[in-house]
């Protein structure tokens, strides 16, 4: 008989919905886990890829004769043949004067992307207007150019055939603001010509950037990774991973738009940004070139950089950095000038020099396509809690730069309060905060051995972690790690009933196979293949309800996180089979 056969639960990340995690045993649903989180999250998906929220934030997205508000003389007609086969696109006609526009003003703030698929009719233009960002650019739809750029962020227009154009704006904002979209003879002004261009598919978006298309009608659509959906993440494998972490908040306002001063406590010295220069871990045109705006300068003199990022200790700074023309890039935190260093070597993927503080280290992660994630940990106290980046020549903070179009990429910064780095968190103008996820199955009593059992989980380490749990309040068998490494099995009932600390001590980041066997006066741990402690004296619990895999919410502990399969069984596996089930 195979060991699977033996089991009253198998749960293998692969299919979920929102607020559900579906295990592949039993098939009738009672060991479906319940999942919640409450807020948007990110994960890496199957093509390797960051994948965050998505959204549409217009209203009426592709009905231009409702939410929108249009000018006198403005005549618009439906059933127009669209860039996308179909019959949705709209005719927009206006008079000879040079004020003629669509107009709608959602609820949205910061940086945001405003794109609509346009096509020259008898006139040959389109201007997107934002006042109250500012933001204004014209689009030439006859050569497929940008026209006259006046303001915003950044502009791109996109040839997606049959003389279509994708045309978008993207602009950082302090209030909502009204968009406009005004028909043109000409790519550099507004011209008092009477005629017509072709329009379809408006969106708004938070970021840099215009993704795929989602229709809305009378109200905002999300998707992605949104509220309640549970993160299946391939970060270290193509099958994949349950993604559960704790509450984490990225403490940085624009975590993206790296712009002459990062945000209104940021500053930025002797430094060149270039804004969606190359494609991101997002696989999208949003990371930022770094690059020094003067030979005589180093980065010592050249860095962009964030103060009052947070204010509790320990925590964690990091930034996604790619190789450009030079291979190094520098994170400082703390004060610029005194603060603790590191450099990281993106041609190896190495930490190149470790910070001289003995209670601040650093740490790189490979994401592929020559990005790293560059991390520096610290229990520091440093009055200016700033987070700096600088391009390197060499690793070093004194060599000047060869010119001033040489550099690194970025993308994706974060700071966050504890003692590792969590998923990312994206922010485009104010600090944002990520729920913990919980994934928990209520009514298991039938699933789990009330005499005697055993369960395993597949999992990455998290110090301070809680990796599997059953029961109730008072009455109940956990497993966790504790701050030295070591994985702790506690049995309770009204008193102790075992208490085994693994002899083998474990970093967050270590993967795991697990297995906590229990019957009366026999209690067993194995870890990867080896028996790390046993107790013979001890009663099981009785009534044993819960299965809990995270959400720890006892003070200084934290979710666990990345778990690759998780099992029970309602007998006490053989010393035998436990050494097999949990061998790496």
């Amino acid at each position: 008989m195979s060991i699977y056969d033996k089991s009253s639960l198998v749960l293998i990340p692969s299919g979920t919905k929102t607020s559900k995690v579906y295990s592949q045993k039993p098939v009738n649903g009672d060991g479906d886990f319940t999942f919640s989180r409450s807020t948007a999250a990110t994960r890496v998906n199957a093509d390797g890829n960051i994948e965050k929220e998505t959204q549409n934030l217009l209203l009426q997205s592709n009905n231009f004769n409702t939410t929108w508000t249009q000018d006198a003389n403005v005549v618009l007609t439906s059933g127009q043949s669209g860039y996308d086969g179909t019959n949705d696109a709209w005719k927009f006609d206006k008079d000879a004067n040079q004020f003629r526009a669509l107009r709608q003003t959602p609820t949205h703030s910061g940086v945001n992307t405003f794109s609509v698929y346009a096509k020259a009719g008898t006139l040959s233009s389109v201007n997107f207007f934002v006042p109250d960002a500012p933001a204004q650019i014209w689009f030439d739809l006859q050569t497929g150019l940008l026209g006259t750029f006046s303001s915003g962020i950044d502009a791109n227009i996109e040839d997606v055939g049959g003389g279509w154009y994708r045309c978008s704006v993207t602009y950082n904002s302090a209030s909502g603001s009204q968009l406009r979209i005004y028909p043109s003879s000409d790519s550099g002004g507004y011209t008092a010509v009477a005629g017509n261009i072709y329009i379809q598919d408006a969106q708004l978006e938070q970021g840099l950037v215009a993704r795929d298309y989602i229709e809305t009608t009378t109200a905002a659509v999300e998707g992605g990774i949104t509220d309640n959906v549970p993160r299946l993440d391939y970060t270290d494998s193509s099958c994949p991973a349950l993604l559960l972490e704790p509450q984490r908040t990225n403490g940085i306002a624009y975590s993206e738009y790296f712009d002459s001063y990062w945000d209104s406590d940021g500053q930025s010295n002797n430094i060149t940004i270039t804004h969606n220069a190359t494609t991101s871990p997002e696989g999208l045109q949003n990371a930022t070139k770094l690059a020094g705006n003067s030979t005589s300068n180093n980065p010592s003199t050249a860095y962009i950089g964030k103060a009052s990022a947070v204010s509790s200790h320990p925590y964690v700074s990091s930034v996604f950095a790619k190789a450009g023309e030079y291979d190094y890039i520098i994170l400082t935190i703390g004060s610029y000038a005194s603060g603790f260093w590191a450099s990281f070597n993106l041609d190896t993927g190495e930490v190149d020099t470790d910070p001289t503080a003995s209670n601040t280290t650093a740490s790189i992660e490979d994401y592929g396509d020559g990005w790293y994630r560059c991390m520096i940990h610290t229990t520091n106290t440093d009055g200016a809690e700033g987070v700096y980046f600088s391009p390197s020549v060499d690793g070093t903070r004194t060599t000047n730069y060869t010119n001033t179009t040489n550099g690194v990429y970025i993308f994706g910064a974060q700071v966050e309060a504890g003692s590792y780095a969590t998923s990312y968190i994206p922010t485009y103008g104010t600090s944002v905060t990520r729920n913990a996820d919980d994934s928990v199955v209520t009514s298991a009593t039938d699933l789990i051995g009330q005499t005697e059992g055993t369960f395993f989980v597949d999992a990455k380490v998290t110090l301070n972690g809680r990796l599997m749990y059953l029961g109730q309040a008072g009455n109940f068998i956990e497993t966790l790690t504790k701050s030295n490494g070591q994985v702790n099995a506690f049995v309770r009932t009204s008193a102790t009933q075992a208490d085994i600390y693994s002899s083998t001590t474990f970093a967050t980041g270590d993967t795991i196979k697990l297995a906590f066997a229990y019957a009366q006066n026999d209690f067993v741990l194995y870890i990867n293949g080896v028996q790390e402690g046993s107790d013979t004296n001890g009663v099981v619990p009785s009534n044993m309800a819960g299965i809990i895999m995270n959400n720890y919410s006892v003070a200084g502990y934290a979710s666990s996180n990345y778990y690759n399969q998780a099992l029970l069984f309602k007998t006490r596996l053989s010393n035998e089979e436990l050494a097999a089930l949990t061998t790496i």
